[in-house]
């Protein structure tokens, strides 16, 4: 019985010989464990008891390191945890311009469906403790608060430098935004101070390209680019011959003008896009010019009238007081005007 147990015991501290079968007779001394610190200065054979606790104590050492990098990675927000979607709020730049009822049902059904796969990033808020801010993944917060469930986030310490890395990255990653979006995103994060460095990182372009996207949208209204939206289907050359047409006189107006239509929001944004170029590249009317003649036969007045004036000149050289005599009964000539059109 004595000598069972001394056996068992030896069998525990024992390393099978059979790991050891492919291993060169030299290799032993290069894998002998050393522990000066254990007051162990000559190497241990890993086949002898004490080699075999060295051993031991080197797998425990090995998970203890795996343990700590666990650790630091959950610390930095490495780890996935759910966390109350109310208590997230947008990031410092929102990137869209809008996204469509029918892709964000898709996307509320497939979540409803198979549940949030893949996390959002969000940070600690900086200005309002208890609270977060999102760097990417805004539309999967917005579906989760449709469907009223927590939401699965990656929480990590963030400058407002790293965040919009991340937050345009994330979307170069997806290829998940439109031109005008990165163009747009790209001036809104240039008006909030943020180096062109940092831009270029965080839309993966060039110093040249980056030039030419804030270019572009310092030449179109914010008012069109956001009334239009995403124009999926339209890239940097569209939307640079939409700005050219936006230059020429009077177009800019009549765009403006146009978006405010009853009807104009109710189209996808490639229709919206679509409609305001077709508007302003038809060539203007060429002004009707008239003349109007008295009764006597005198062509007192040129009139010019185009698509957005009317001008009259009054030849002087006819009769020199005519002129005069209108222009002081413009008010009379307007008061019965608002009349007429008020009764």
């Amino acid at each position: 019985m004595g000598a069972e147990v001394i056996m068992a015991r030896k069998n525990l501290f024992e390393v099978s010989e059979a790991n050891n079968e492919q291993s060169p007779p030299d290799a032993a001394a290069r894998t002998a464990l050393v522990r000066p610190l254990m007051g162990l200065d000559r190497p241990l054979k890993p086949g002898r008891p004490v080699g075999a606790i060295s051993q031991s104590l080197e797998s425990i050492n090995s998970r203890a390191q795996r343990a700590e990098e666990i650790e630091r990675r959950l610390s930095e927000g490495q780890a996935v945890v759910e966390l109350d979607p109310n208590l997230i709020d947008q990031s410092i730049v929102v990137d869209r311009l809008g996204v469509s009822d029918e892709a964000q049902a898709g996307l509320v059904a497939q979540i409803r469906e198979h549940g949030q796969q893949v996390p959002i990033l969000v940070r600690p808020h900086p200005n309002d403790d208890g609270r977060y801010q999102i760097a990417y993944g805004h539309r999967r917060l917005r579906a989760i608060r449709q469907l009223g469930r927590m939401v699965r986030a990656v929480v990590r310490n963030l400058t407002d430098e790293q965040l919009v890395i991340s937050q345009g990255q994330e979307n170069n990653s997806r290829s998940d935004l439109s031109y005008i979006e990165r163009c747009y995103f790209a001036a809104k994060l240039e008006a909030k101070g943020f180096s062109r460095d940092i831009i270029m990182a965080s839309l993966g372009v060039d110093k040249a390209a980056l030039s030419r996207m804030i270019a572009l949208v310092a030449r179109l209204p914010a008012e069109i680019i956001e009334a239009i939206g995403t124009a999926e289907s339209f890239g940097r050359q569209k939307w640079a011959e939409l700005a050219d047409l936006l230059e020429e006189k009077g177009k800019r107006a009549k765009a403006l003008k146009a978006i405010q239509e009853p009807g104009f929001a109710e189209r996808t944004s490639d229709e919206r896009f679509q409609a305001i170029h077709e508007l302003i590249r038809t060539a203007a009317r060429k002004p009707d010019r008239t003349v109007w003649t008295a009764a006597n036969g005198s062509r007192l007045v040129n009139i010019n009238d185009s698509e957005t004036k009317m001008t009259f000149a009054f030849d002087k050289r006819i009769e020199p007081e005519f002129a005069s005599f209108v222009r002081d009964r413009l008010q009379a000539l307007y008061d019965e005007f608002r009349q007429k059109i008020t009764d």
